[in-house]
């Protein structure tokens, strides 16, 4: 009954999940697309269309979205999603309200593809922002650097790659020209099994990715600017398609801003040489900046650790504390405390500073 549904990711375990909601009569599916308060859903039978406005709650992490496998009515004008089972990972940024509200972009995602344009200059915050998310949804990341035919140079190319290696530990760099299909078959295997999301900006190449990886021009692209690199947004939903070696992909829309939220195990991830050498510092709260028997500052005058990585890694601590303070009276409070305790000591060295100069 459910073959259909095997090649879009659905097992035993997803099966038990479903078993009271077959009991109701209730068919499963996956949601390939959302677009205000409708989706597609693919079941056993086909592709239908489906209201969500029973499973939309005030959260706005709790609403249907690309990636969920739902309970769907067998009929009836319209056909309404009834319920979405228990996600096993979801790929969540901050919106840009005021609101600290959080923006769903994926659901049951086991890859995030981070495409990465090598037609511009490299913006390696960028980059570990992005994989911050991805080690926070608890999907496994991977960058693939686009556009590497506009690289001929390979010592060059060599060097791109050392530096988004080493911003990025214990993730898999690939180099990728879907325009000549250079380095495309290691991604297919990497996303061949499972589902995967595609993440970048405007620009980065990812319809053009897509595209390959699914072996048709199901995707619009337009060329990017000469000047920045940057595109037009040519994906302006998010789209699941079936891939033909297997797996599926779910492809995004460029994103301008990529905030955190809620991400302090991603940011640990990302930066794991940091808070390994962090371990050995005097203060157990050590804020690497100005105290004594700093091991990460140590590392930064020794040359083992670059100054853009802790200067990097202070400022998505920094955010990450700032989003989740505005929901947690707590950290609100502490982080406050913090504060002041830092001003004092750095009012207490300048007049100790100014009593040894005279």
């Amino acid at each position: 009954m459910h073959s259909t549904l095997t090649r879009y990711g659905w097992d035993a375990a997803w099966a038990d999940a479903f078993t009271p909601y077959a009991a109701e009569g209730l068919l499963p599916g996956r949601v390939v697309r959302v677009d205000r308060g409708q989706c597609d859903v693919v079941t056993a039978g086909g592709v239908l269309r489906a209201d969500t406005a029973f499973v939309t709650p005030h959260d706005p992490l709790r609403v249907v979205c690309t990636g969920d496998w739902v309970a769907l009515e067998a009929g009836g004008n319209p056909r309404y999603v009834r319920a979405y089972l228990p996600r096993r990972t979801s790929f969540v940024r901050s919106t840009s309200s005021k609101r600290s509200e959080g923006q769903i972009l994926a659901a049951n995602v086991d890859h995030a593809v981070v495409a990465v344009s090598l037609a511009v200059e490299l913006d390696l915050g960028r980059v570990e922002r992005f994989l911050a998310l991805a080690w926070e949804s608890g999907a496994q990341p991977v960058v693939v650097l686009t556009k590497a035919d506009l690289v001929p140079d390979p010592v060059t190319l060599a060097h791109l790659v050392q530096d988004v290696e080493t911003s990025a530990p214990g993730v898999p760099v690939l180099t990728v020209s879907a325009l000549h299909g250079d380095g495309l078959d290691t991604l297919v295997a990497l996303v061949g099994s499972g589902t995967s999301v595609l993440l970048g900006q405007s620009g980065a190449g990812k319809s053009t990715l897509a595209n390959a990886l699914v072996g048709t021009d199901v995707m619009d692209v337009r060329a990017a600017r000469d000047v920045d690199g940057k595109g037009r947004h040519t994906t302006t939903t998010r789209n699941l398609l079936a891939l033909p070696t297997g797996g599926v992909l779910i492809d995004t829309p460029g994103l301008r801003g990529v905030g955190l939220f809620d991400a302090e195990a991603g940011v640990g991830q990302v930066f794991a040489e940091i808070e390994e050498l962090a371990e050995r510092c005097r203060f157990h709260d050590c804020g690497h900046d100005s105290e004594p028997g700093c091991a990460v500052r140590s590392a930064v005058e020794d040359g083992e650790l670059p100054v853009r990585r802790l200067e990097s890694y202070r400022k998505l601590v920094r955010e990450n504390q700032w989003i989740t303070a505005k929901t947690d009276a707590r950290l609100r409070s502490e982080l406050k405390r913090d504060w002041k305790r830092r001003n004092a000591e750095g009012r207490a060295a300048l007049r100790a500073k100014r009593g040894h100069e005279r």
